[in-house]
């Protein structure tokens, strides 16, 4: 069995699309080579900034003679039956067959595919590939009509077996398949002709290229940390960055520079910043005082001066970089130390959040308010949540968010520190957008816990209030992450609030902005957007616990009872309900309560009237019935207090004790006695047996 090689050498590919292309190209192929019949061992595929190649491991060397019968029209069919079943099997008229079937005479088709070399299947897949390889963005050069993502210069195609090498015949726009690649541009230019994957591996090493991308990332980081540890610092890990500039080398080489005395007191996330976005830099940290002091920068070469002259024009790039983002925060501490934090947030009054609700000004009133509600239920100082709201987003006003919009947020608290304002409210500033989505951090500060709700739970209400809803796939205005936030912020930190109260007043006063000064938006109205949005929430939660392994029929029964806007309480039900129905009792007590459930709704219905009026226990007539009261009573006392008390796990408990004496019930008793006052008398003692399950959950929405 042979093995096949494949590179496809052009012009740098940008670093964000190498991952995707490398997929694409294995599935591309690999797809393609077993459509066509063939098999494979295995199959890798890399990425350098100037190639992409694939190795499949194991390839059969032909495809394998198919055979195949297809049943047709019968004989006496109409003649466009016959010529479309020509056209499907692309067969003429003298190729079918007739043969006798149970209702008379039919066409048959045999249609026979012979056997193909590997070497023809691999050009034909190999070239339908690299015509429809779907880059994010292509283009044509010169007068050819193939695209690419940058100018492709080469094909190399072998497969090798155990007669040696052979190139795949294949042209496509000119391009020739052969045996050829090239080393690293600089440092080994010339043609290279390989034998098969280890070969090529191989020499384009000593060619100084790394074809492997993981290899490369575990080369720069090894030798960045080597080289920090050794000056007594600590690289910032960051592996989106280290991906991309394994993604931009061939063959790394990591070099260490000093960063301005100068620029040292700037923030350490703008020194982090501005490296990373402008020029690719690594941060080195000091463990110490946690001060961005050095950078790593990585090259694609080697040089006589072990990269001296590098570092030079590196440094002088920086040192420009560097000294716009002090005149940036220079610039901004002098606002906020001459007005305030909230007269660098004055500007906001003329930025629209949204042209249905408003400026950001009138956002930030109306989180104001709803943190001042929210801060007493969290346990933060209501005059603290409202100086964090009206300040929270003032740093959007200044020039370092401009410059770096996803340092908003933390510029904010640097500026709160600076304007001598409480670390609480300087930390909400931080704070107050987290979580971003489901593995970011949760914001445990009171002040950032009201500021973070407030926010969150404003943008949800007036994009409900306007109507903007997420739907389908489509969520431009990132609802369902708000959605997932207030409810980890919720969980997380144990808040125990009625989000309809909250929703509600949201609701209301993002109304009242649409409208102006008119009427509120009326009872019915905001009942039924409080009711939809709160079923939003249901919904991104059901979400949320499925993945923590909670069914959704186990929320469904708890959403069904009182209180399901308490989402603390919620959840705490639903672990406790599913804990209880994954032990033995919990399954059989579900089955006899649906036993109960359905003997009682056959007889309601049969007897127009409803069996819930009290069953006695001096109409009991054997053990298991007297037995069935007494266990019912016994569960009640401790039921009813453990709900009031929402000690979910006393009242599941208690229900588990039930399941014996109901299974003795059912197996000693026929409900349905000839006895009307028996009858009656049983049937209210099933009523009990519903009433006290449903008291726990609505365990009628339990599938299975």
């Amino acid at each position: 069995m042979p093995d096949l090689l494949i590179e496809l050498f052009s012009e740098e590919i940008p670093a964000r699309m190498q991952a995707r292309a490398r997929e694409d190209l294995r599935r591309l192929v690999t797809d393609g080579l077993v459509e066509a019949g063939l098999t494979y061992a295995g199959a890798a595929a890399f990425s350098t900034p100037r190639r992409l190649a694939l190795a499949v491991q194991g390839l059969t060397a032909q495809s394998p003679l198919l055979r195949e019968e297809r049943k047709g029209p019968k004989a006496d069919a109409p003649e466009a039956a016959l010529e479309g079943f020509l056209r499907a099997t692309g067969l003429t008229r003298e190729q079918l067959q007739l043969r006798d079937d149970k209702k008379g005479q039919v066409w048959f088709a045999v249609i026979e595919r012979p056997a193909r070399p590997a070497a023809a299947i691999v050009a034909e897949v190999l070239e339908a590939a690299i015509r429809s390889f779907p880059w994010p963005k292509s283009m044509r050069w010169g007068a050819g009509s193939l695209r690419w993502v940058r100018p492709l210069h080469g094909i190399l195609c072998i497969l090798t077996g155990e007669a040696g090498a052979e190139v795949v015949p294949l042209t496509v726009d000119g391009l020739v398949a052969g045996s050829v690649t090239q080393g690293h541009r600089f440092m080994a230019p010339e043609p290279i002709s390989v034998t098969g994957f280890e070969d090529y591996a191989a020499k384009l090493k000593r060619a100084f290229v790394v074809l492997d991308h993981a290899e490369r990332e575990a080369h720069i980081w090894a030798d960045a940390t080597s080289a920090a540890f050794a000056a007594g610092l600590e690289v910032v890990e960051d592996r989106a960055l280290l991906a991309e500039i394994a993604g931009l080398v061939e063959w790394p080489v990591v070099l260490m520079g000093q960063i301005g005395e100068e620029f040292l007191g700037l923030p350490p996330e703008v020194l982090q910043t501005s490296m990373k976005e402008h020029q690719k830099f690594f941060s080195v940290r000091n463990p110490v005082s946690g001060r961005i002091e050095r950078f790593v920068t990585v090259a694609n070469r080697e040089t006589a001066d072990d990269g001296a002259t590098i570092l030079q024009g590196n440094g002088k790039v920086l040192r420009a970089r560097l000294s716009d983002a002090r005149f940036f925060w220079e610039n901004d501490l002098r606002t906020v130390l001459h007005k305030g934090l909230e007269g660098m947030a004055e500007g906001l009054a003329h930025v629209t959040f949204h042209n249905k609700l408003g400026s950001q000004a009138d956002r930030i009133a109306r989180i104001e308010a709803l943190a001042r509600e929210i801060a007493p239920l969290v346990g933060a100082s209501p005059d603290l949540a409202a100086e964090a709201a009206r300040v929270a987003k003032a740093d959007l006003q200044s020039a370092m968010v401009g410059e770096f919009p996803e340092l908003q947020g933390l510029m904010g608290s640097h500026y709160a520190r600076a304007a001598g304002l409480p670390e609480a409210v300087a930390l909400a500033c931080k704070e107050h957008y987290q979580p971003l989505g489901p593995s970011d951090a949760v914001p445990t500060a009171p002040v950032s816990v009201a500021v973070a709700l407030a926010d969150k739970l404003d943008t949800l209400a007036g994009f409900w209030a306007i109507d903007e809803k997420p739907t389908g796939s489509k969520d431009p205005y990132a609802l369902r992450r708000a959605a997932l936030g207030v409810i980890r912020l919720l969980l997380e930190n144990g808040v125990r609030l009625g989000l309809s109260d909250l929703v509600n007043q949201g609701l209301e006063r993002n109304w009242r902005r649409e409208i102006g000064d008119g009427p509120g938006l009326g009872d019915a109205a905001r009942d039924r957007l409080g009711g939809d949005l709160l079923a939003f929430f249901h919904d991104r939660l059901k979400v949320h616990l499925r993945e923590q392994g909670i069914r959704h029929d186990v929320i469904d029964a708890c959403l069904a009872m009182p209180g399901n806007d308490d989402l603390v309480l919620l959840v705490r039900r639903a672990e406790a309900l599913a804990a209880f129905l994954k032990t033995e009792d919990g399954t059989n007590l579900l089955q006899g309560f649906r036993r109960a459930a359905n003997i009682l709704a056959q007889a309601e219905a049969k007897d127009g009237v409803e069996y819930s009026f009290g069953a006695e226990v001096k109409f009991a007539q054997v053990d298991e019935e007297r037995a069935l009261f007494a266990a019912l009573d016994a569960a009640e006392a401790v039921i009813a207090p453990a709900m009031r008390a929402e000690d979910f796990g006393a009242a599941m408990a208690a229900m588990a004790g039930l399941r014996a004496p109901i299974d003795a019930f059912f197996t000693a008793v026929q409900v349905n006695s000839d006895n009307a006052v028996l009858r009656r008398n049983r049937l209210n003692l099933l009523s009990r047996i519903r009433a006290i399950c449903l008291s726990v959950a609505d365990l009628n929405r339990i599938e299975g």
